[in-house]
C-alpha cells in the first residue's frame, strides 16, 4: 500500500465512522440519555476533523476513486462496518457503548497493521499517527465504559 492508497482507505473509515457515531447519538436521544448522546456527537466530530485531516494531507496527492469492492480491507469489510446492522429501538447505552468499542478497535487495528508491515517510513509514520488518535478515542470509551456501566 502507498500513501494515496492509505488515504483514501482512511477518508472511506473516517467518513463511516462519523456516520456511525451520528445514528448512534440519534439512538441516544430516543433511549434519552443525553450525557451519551452528547459524547457520541462528539466523537462523530472527532471523526470529521479526522476525516478532515485525511483529506488535507490527500490536497496534494492524486488519491485514487477506489469502487466499494476494491478496498483493501481485512475480511474485504471496512473496520468501522463490520458486523455493523445499524441502530435499532432498542439499543441502549451498554450496546451503543459496546458497538463503538468494537469499532474503535477493528479501526485502530487496521491503522496499526499498516504502520507495522509497511517499510514505507512516510506511510508509517502517518498511519501511526492515524492508529494514535484511534487509540485515545479506545481510551475514551474505555474511561466511558468503566464509568457507566460499572
Amino acid at each position: 500500500m502507498n500513501v494515496e492508497t492509505f488515504l483514501a482507505h482512511a477518508i472511506q473509515l473516517e467518513r463511516e465512522a462519523a456516520r456511525r457515531y451520528e445514528e448512534l447519538a440519534s439512538a441516544m436521544t430516543t433511549e434519552g440519555n443525553a450525557e451519551l448522546k452528547a459524547f457520541f456527537a462528539l466523537m462523530a466530530k472527532y471523526s470529521r476533523l479526522h476525516l478532515a485531516e485525511a483529506m488535507a494531507r490527500g490536497g496534494f496527492r492524486e488519491i485514487p476513486v477506489i469502487a466499494p469492492q476494491d478496498f483493501q480491507w481485512p475480511d474485504g469489510v471496512s473496520p468501522e462496518t463490520a458486523d455493523w446492522a445499524g441502530v435499532d429501538a432498542f439499543l441502549d447505552a451498554r450496546d451503543a457503548l459496546q458497538l463503538a468499542m468494537d469499532c474503535e478497535q477493528r479501526g485502530h487495528a487496521w491503522y496499526a497493521a499498516v504502520a507495522a508491515s509497511t517499510t514505507d517510513r512516510e506511510l508509517k509514520a502517518l498511519a501511526s499517527e492515524f492508529a494514535a488518535e484511534e487509540a485515545d478515542h479506545l481510551a475514551q470509551l474505555h474511561k466511558l465504559m468503566s464509568v457507566k456501566l460499572a
